[in-house]
């Protein structure tokens, strides 16, 4: 299997090194992606952030170049936003759709409608220093950088239906019910979709940081979808 990681809000692809680790060690393919505008040296260009159209771009082609591999795209949550748009625009090239603690978008929707009050005032908050960059909450990695606020807020356009279609597979990985989660409601509603998978790994949000290996082993059961 070959695995794209997109991670979440303010990180980069080293979130995943040592899920993506086990995952090679067993003989899998791993692409770890930082988005645009996250690089560990700042962005390009910082008086021009780039918004959610920007990322789903970048994943895309990152998925395009593959050689037939199936391919299993991942995201932890506000690559959830990601992966779907990439999903919607490549679905035929994809075997598998892992949403990790996760948004999981209808069309129309942004990380902003979709997240808690709390992680509003976050971003609200965190950008009142230029109106552009989220600057990086307190207590996560040294490497995170600001997020762009526009990628936070702009919606998502799907032509089809994450639920539906013979293709690709979908699962999502739950960090359980932590204080605040945005996802704790979402989470009971696929659980009761037979078009879903729900795995939970109870650690909170964070849950290639906190562990690894779960998240790796959980990954590399996955089937095929095609078998």
């Amino acid at each position: 299997m070959r695995f794209v990681m997109v991670p979440g809000g303010w990180q980069g692809g080293w979130a995943f090194d040592e899920a993506a680790a086990e995952l090679r060690r067993d003989g899998h393919r791993v692409e770890a992606v930082t988005l645009v505008g996250l690089e560990p040296d700042g962005p390009v260009d910082a008086d021009r952030p780039p918004n959610l159209d920007a990322h789903i771009d970048q994943v895309a082609e990152i998925v395009e170049r593959g050689d037939g591999t199936p391919v299993a795209l991942c995201g932890h949550s506000y690559g959830g936003m990601v992966i779907a748009g990439v999903a919607d625009r490549l679905g035929d090239r994809l075997d598998q759709l892992v949403f990790i603690d996760a948004y999981v978008p209808d069309d129309g929707d942004s990380c902003w409608s979709l997240t808690s009050d709390a992680f509003r005032e976050l971003f609200v908050s965190g950008v009142r220093a230029d109106g552009r960059w989220v600057a990086v909450p307190e207590g996560l990695d040294p490497r995170a950088r600001p997020h762009p606020l526009a990628s936070f807020l702009q919606s998502v356009r799907l032509r089809g239906d994450l639920g539906a279609g013979p293709a690709p597979g979908r699962t999502f990985i739950s960090g359980g019910a932590w204080p605040g989660s945005p996802f704790t409601e979402l989470t009971e509603r696929l659980r009761d979709d037979p078009g879903w998978r729900v795995h939970e790994i109870p650690v909170g949000h964070n849950i290639a940081r906190r562990d690894p290996h779960a998240l790796a082993a959980v990954l590399g059961a996955l089937p095929h979808h095609s078998a």
